[in-house]
């Protein structure tokens, strides 16, 4: 099978079409004739050599990909050949074959293409479990969502709107905010022209965030904790703002608030799987009924990683960047 690896850590130098042995599924796991995969920050961190392989995961970049069942391993019993699904992985998706853990399978929403289907996993993952499994939103709660137009703001956007729940965004442009309020944003704020502390105790009239879900780690640190609302939840998910801040502690003492952390791909196959499970019970509905989006910016065939990554560093995309595998996909 064709599959795109790095040779190295750096920049687009070092993505390499190759070809390798089609992997066999073992005990627990099936193999999946790939689609698409879906590009996310986390491939270009890996290859710049500042996201390690987690123990025993495949050493090729992609985290989500969608297809056809191929094969099942032993101890399989829910999924026939030719089944079309989509998939979360710890690493392998930029490749025609990957074998996954059976319990990180998940079908095709309806009215989704076999396509787009390849840039939900991921981004449903990371928002579901972060959002309601760990900071606990509830319908009416106000949720600041920093990068209100990028691949886990858009989606968080439209999932917290059909939650009930009432999302704040931050973005870029004026054309962002716009884009974000299209999204489901009940506000939008320009970070590069307004205070967004004073502007979310604006909107929400002094209340303040209940939850913030966060990509930019250090720099964003104190002010999003100034931002919450008393008994508020910052989750971190990204550190493009860098890894280490000030955490001013009598602020969060004060508020009685909790900041934690997370991470999708090192955690157990047990974790993701009830996170799989989770997302095709209470996410899926809301995709099929186009309450949710499926919005993919660009496809590329698998042979062309490096201009697919290029696309995705782009100031102005919106939506999943696809590598798309094999023909007649």
């Amino acid at each position: 099978m064709r599959v795109v690896a790095y040779e190295g850590a750096g920049g687009r130098e070092v993505i390499s079409v190759q070809d390798r042995p089609i992997p066999t599924p073992g005990h627990g796991e099936v193999l999946i004739k790939v689609a698409a995969a879906g590009i996310n920050r986390a491939d270009l961190l890996q290859r710049a050599g500042n996201y390690p392989v987690p123990e025993g995961a495949s050493d090729l970049p992609g985290l989500e990909v969608s297809g056809t069942i191929e094969e099942a391993g032993a101890g399989v019993g829910t999924w026939d050949f030719g089944t079309p699904v989509c998939a979360l992985l710890a690493g392998g998706g930029y490749a025609e074959y990957v074998a996954v853990p059976a319990g990180q399978v998940a079908p095709v929403p309806d009215g989704v293409s076999l396509t787009d289907a390849a840039g939900l996993p991921e981004v449903a993952a990371t928002c579901w479990s972060n959002l309601f499994m760990q900071a606990g939103v509830q319908s009416g709660d106000w949720v600041l969502v920093h990068g209100g137009t990028g691949g886990i703001g858009s989606f968080a956007l439209q999932l917290l709107a059909a939650a009930g729940a009432r999302p704040i965004a931050t973005a870029g442009s004026a054309e962002k905010v716009a884009r974000s309020l299209e999204l489901g944003a009940e506000a939008a704020i320009n970070h590069r022209e307004e205070d967004f502390v004073a502007r979310v105790q604006e909107i929400t009239g002094g209340h303040g965030a209940d939850v913030i879900l966060d990509v930019m780690g250090a720099k964003y640190l104190e002010p999003n904790v100034k931002a919450l609302a008393r008994g508020g939840r910052l989750v971190v998910i990204g550190l493009q703002g860098g890894a280490t801040g000030n955490v001013p502690l009598n602020a969060v003492m004060g508020k009685n608030a909790v900041v934690t952390g997370t991470m999708l791909r090192p955690r157990p196959v047990q974790e993701k799987a009830e996170i799989m499970r989770q997302v095709s019970e209470h996410v899926w509905p809301l995709v099929a009924s186009g309450a949710i989006r499926a919005t993919t910016d660009s496809t590329f065939p698998l042979g062309e990683a490096v201009q697919a990554q290029d696309r995705f560093e782009e100031p102005d995309r919106t939506g999943k960047v696809l590598l798309v595998a094999g023909e007649g996909h």
